[in-house]
């Protein structure tokens, strides 16, 4: 659904620095103007931020992935949240396509924090109202807020490219037992069979490949993950496919953190493309042919009109 002119001028859309072109793309959708806003550094570094419109009585939403660097973006949207709540927005929507310090979800160790909570109570705290995500690393990150969230999933975005190539033979491949449920739904979105690969983590951001569990040999193979950061899981997984008689590899995952080598991995590797979504937005360097970019803001533009208007949201998903 797309209209050029949104009818209600209470619904207010704010971009931060995180993701401007996915921000734009949703107000485009929603059909309204992005709100006027400045954020400004004070000669310490400290974070100004001046609402350059009245928002009294107005549904804000802010659109701010935490993505890297995630404690400068972290501390934006809680300036920009207090500066909202103390110019009396009536609601204030974090709309967080990327919801950073996820993976530390619970103590796998001792004396670990569980950062995916703390972040919850940093926005709960300064204000926010209700928060619109994707993918979170886990779904019971949702129970961390007692505020209101929307869970949207990238799986039927990346299905539907994935359809459109109308691949033969499929396998859809989780690359660890954490993501089979995540592999589950596009594989039966692709009416497809799936595999899992066992492997062990000695240490964080060093995997080692064991075995594979299902039947891959002469197959076309989907690697799904949620977030693919230094790329070691998904370039190993996909070696080792093929080295096991996959005929080709695609990796797909909702959000591309792609840090330090992971460019590099993935030229190296096995994959024949990767397709991300522009829940966290790409530096040119990071766009290279093997990177396949599909948006999200259609499916966010939508969800916003859903919750301001009051309507389900699930819906979308069915």
């Amino acid at each position: 659904m797309t209209s050029t002119h949104y009818q209600d001028s209470n619904l207010k859309i704010f971009s931060l620095n995180s993701n401007s072109p996915l921000a734009a793309e949703i107000a485009e959708v929603v059909g309204v103007k992005l709100g006027e806003c400045s954020v400004t550094r004070f000669s310490d570094g400290e974070i100004q931020i001046n609402i350059e419109e009245s928002i009294r009585g107005c549904d804000v939403y802010v659109v701010q992935s935490t993505s890297a660097p995630v404690n400068e973006h972290i501390m934006e949207l809680l300036i920009m949240i207090d500066a909202l709540k103390r110019a009396s927005a009536k609601t204030i929507n974090i709309v967080m396509p990327y919801y950073g310090y996820a993976r530390q979800d619970r103590k796998a160790r001792a004396r670990e924090p569980i950062t995916a909570k703390l972040v919850a109570n940093l926005l709960e705290t300064a204000g926010a109202t209700r928060v619109i995500t994707l993918d979170l690393h886990a779904p019971q990150i949702q129970g961390f807020f007692d505020i209101l969230i929307d869970h949207l999933m990238g799986v039927p975005i990346l299905a539907d490219y994935f359809e459109e190539k109308q691949l033969e033979d499929l396998v859809i491949v989780s690359p660890d037992h954490g993501g089979v449920t995540r592999a589950r739904k596009l594989a039966d979105r692709l009416k497809a069979p799936i595999a899992i690969i066992d492997k062990r983590r000695p240490r964080p951001n060093v995997s080692e490949v064991m075995n594979i569990v299902g039947n891959i040999e002469g197959k076309t193979a989907i690697l799904i993950d949620d977030i693919i950061d230094t790329a070691g899981t998904i370039t190993l997984a996909a070696n080792a496919l093929i080295e096991n008689g996959a005929k080709e590899v695609y990796a797909c995952c909702t959000h591309p953190v792609l840090s330090g080598p992971a460019i590099e991995r993935i030229k190296s590797s096995k994959i024949k493309e990767l397709v991300v979504t522009n829940t966290i937005s790409l530096p040119e360097d990071k766009k290279t042919e093997e990177v396949k970019q599909l948006s999200v803001g259609p499916l966010i533009g939508e969800a916003i009109i859903r919750v301001h208007e009051e309507l389900s949201v699930s819906t979308l998903f069915d």
